[in-house]
């Protein structure tokens, strides 16, 4: 917790969080004292002195101010130049300096022919939607003394925005940028959980019309899996757009890829916005999903072990290289989240050999539901099973190279083996995609972490580099259409901040050519004779053994390299229809293949059984396995634990009743 709090929590529980009232006693009232004596002194102008305001853009302020402090010694002493006191860190930088200023125009509003000017209600409103987010991460109310409605007047009844001079200058400091400067303005920091949340969301509210934000589930400890969708149509699945996915920070202490992301989502809002043509057409032809920490408790973790690395008082000083290669790796349960996923090579390689066998959409063995199953694996798994997703990248950290399927060997005792897929091809050209547009991945005079990578220019088959089971990459391509390759982004799992600039400049290409990539192969509609798309038809290559299947409307996106190829659609109760298709070499985008099936009678066959069947395949967590094991803890009087907010232990422990302002959220 930001020392901040800490003492924000300490003044709370001795102060009272209302406005301060003005009370007038009989004896007072006689003697004259009260502020409703007609006798009483005219308030004046005087010289600006609140410490924490004296930068506002006028010098001359009066009191009694709109709260009813009746002086400069009254406001500083007060609950609510404390909350301004300790917002940035609150916030977490969030929405600083603007709600320092906007505090201070309450708190001491300028004055002019011994008149209070009141702060324009225009302002706080505009701030208060804009810094809505920054509050609820924090599960904090508004604050009352930011009340518009009350202590703010509107532009007739005149008024000034205090944020005027801010505005004005960052308006100058935009205009001072030449055209050689990039448009896009990023901030390379690391960011908090609770940045993280506010930045996504700010990023999708300012780019409303191509972009929104939605949670695809919780981790252990209650943090939000949330991805920051971009297309031109959000939040639906349009015909024929492809849907591709970019997950981040799977491993806690490997952080790169999740600051990418981060960056990526900025950089595809602003620059959209500014009308950079590319993005422009990947964003509008491409249904893009971001998810840029799948560990958020794993990251605390990692993230606690660096700030404690730059304690003066440790005598040990790494710095980021203190964090090492394992704390944080896991999640809150200690569990490896990219060994957890189910074990569908084993399956597929124990079946392989029989002729029927489909090696598409492996169900889940029921098994798996009765281990140990961590609640960002079952989140994802079903965000994959959820969408049509085409292809993906998981973003990782510790080396500098692009892996591929399969991760599992196909001889289980081999440590290194060459086990490809029967897209082995495709999967290649994809891993070379990202690689070849990076700015050092493939050289081979580029400086790797141990391993020879240069060889094979900075792509490998995961399984020849090590092997093992229950990997996301393997599970996305036997269980569903989309094909995932590993991206290890460098030697150093947990950068220091000087590299993240560098980073993003070395890894932007490789992001962007990756997103274009997934419009490479062929991609159609099967429809029946009335023109009515057929859903779960199979869609074969011929000499390729794994099949797509098509998604709601009878769409489908088939990845394939440029050359000549034999497609066959079918779908049970319908027709088998095949064709012929050339892909030239220098083709940039998916070819067109749409099919069209007539119905034909059901007949049973003998090897139905061999299949595995949507029935099985859409057996998901049968038993309910994981909602078992996930309930809510119980205290011993029987009354459910529920997630608390960051400030209710303080007062649980200390015996004193939260104010009312705070209970609000909760």
């Amino acid at each position: 917790m930001h020392s901040g709090v800490s003492l924000l929590l300490l003044f709370v529980a001795r102060s009272c969080w209302c406005a301060p009232q003005q009370t007038c006693h009989p004896g007072d009232e006689f003697l004259g004292r009260c502020s409703n004596n007609v006798y009483e002194e005219k308030p004046k102008c005087t010289e600006l002195n609140l410490g924490y305001c004296n930068d506002m853009e006028y010098s001359s302020t009066i009191f009694p101010n709109i709260l009813g402090h009746r002086s400069r010694v009254d406001a500083e002493s007060g609950a609510e130049y404390l909350l301004l006191s300790v917002i940035h860190g609150l916030l977490n930088g969030e929405c600083s300096p603007e709600i320092r200023l906007v505090g201070c125009s309450v708190l001491a509003s300028p004055c002019k022919d011994d008149k209070m000017i009141k702060p324009c209600r225009s302002t706080c409103e505009a701030l208060r939607k804009d810094c809505a987010h920054a509050f609820e991460a924090i599960q904090m109310a508004w604050p009352y003394f930011l009340d518009c409605d009350r202590f703010f007047a509107s532009n007739q009844e005149g008024c000034f925005d205090p944020l005027a001079g801010l505005k004005a200058r960052q308006e100058l400091a935009m205009s001072s940028l030449s055209p050689e400067e990039p448009s896009t303005i990023i901030q390379f920091t690391y960011t908090s959980n609770a940045q993280m949340y506010s930045l996504l969301k700010r990023t999708a509210a300012k780019c409303s019309h191509i972009s929104h934000v939605y949670s695809i589930g919780r981790s252990t400890e209650g943090r939000d899996l949330l991805v920051i969708e971009f297309t031109n149509n959000p939040g639906q699945h349009e015909l024929l757009e492809p849907e591709i996915k970019l997950v981040g920070n799977m491993h806690g202490n490997e952080v790169l890829g999740r600051q990418l992301l981060i960056y990526l989502a900025q950089y595809l809002c602003s620059e959209y916005v500014l009308g950079n043509q590319r993005i422009q057409t990947i964003i509008n032809t491409t249904r893009i999903h971001l998810l840029a920490s799948m560990n958020p408790d794993g990251y605390e973790l990692a993230a606690a072990e660096v700030e404690d690395s730059n304690d003066p008082e440790l005598t040990n000083h790494e710095g980021h290289l203190l964090n090492g290669w394992t704390n944080g790796r896991g999640n809150a349960q200690s569990i490896d989240l990219n060994r957890n996923f189910p074990d569908l090579t084993s399956v597929f390689y124990r079946n392989r050999r029989s002729r029927h066998y489909r090696i598409d959409h492996i169900p889940i063995p029921d098994a798996y539901w009765f281990g140990k199953v961590a609640p960002e694996t079952y989140a994802v798994m079903k965000w994959i099973r959820s969408l049509p997703f085409v292809q993906s990248a998981s973003l990782h950290g510790g080396e500098l190279v692009v892996s591929y399927p399969f991760d599992f060997s196909r001889h289980p005792q081999e440590e290194r083996m060459f086990s490809p897929t029967p897209d082995e091809q495709v999967f290649k050209q994809l891993a070379r995609t990202y690689a070849d547009a990076h700015a050092t991945m493939s050289n081979n005079d580029t400086e790797r972490c141990g391993a020879s990578f240069y060889r094979t220019r900075g792509i490998i088959n995961g399984a020849l580099w090590y092997s093992f089971a229950g990997g996301m990459s393997d599970f996305n391509y036997l269980h569903t259409n989309c094909l995932e390759i590993t991206v290890e982004l460098g030697c150093d799992k947990f950068p220091s901040e000087a590299e993240l600039y560098p980073e993003w400049k070395r890894n932007k290409e490789a992001l962007l050519s990756f997103l274009e990539s997934v419009h490479r192969g062929i991609k159609g509609v099967v429809k029946d004779v009335d023109g009515v798309g057929i859903k779960g038809a199979t869609i074969s290559v011929k000499g390729i053994r794994k099949d797509v299947t098509t998604a709601e409307d009878g769409d489908y996106w088939r990845l394939l390299n440029p050359g000549t190829h034999i497609l066959t659609a079918t779908a049970k109760g319908y027709s088998k229809v095949s064709k012929r298709v050339h892909l030239p070499h220098n083709m940039n985008k998916a070819g067109r293949v749409d099919f069209v099936l007539g119905k034909v009678p059901v007949e049973p066959d003998i090897d139905d059984h061999l299949f595995p069947t949507v029935d099985t395949w859409d057996r998901f967590d049968p038993y309910n396995q994981f909602e078992r094991y996930s309930e809510p803890d119980v205290a011993e009087e029987g009354i459910e634990r529920q997630e608390k907010p960051w400030w209710w232990n303080y007062f649980s422990q200390s015996g004193i009743s939260p104010p009312h302002w705070l209970l609000r959220n909760v």
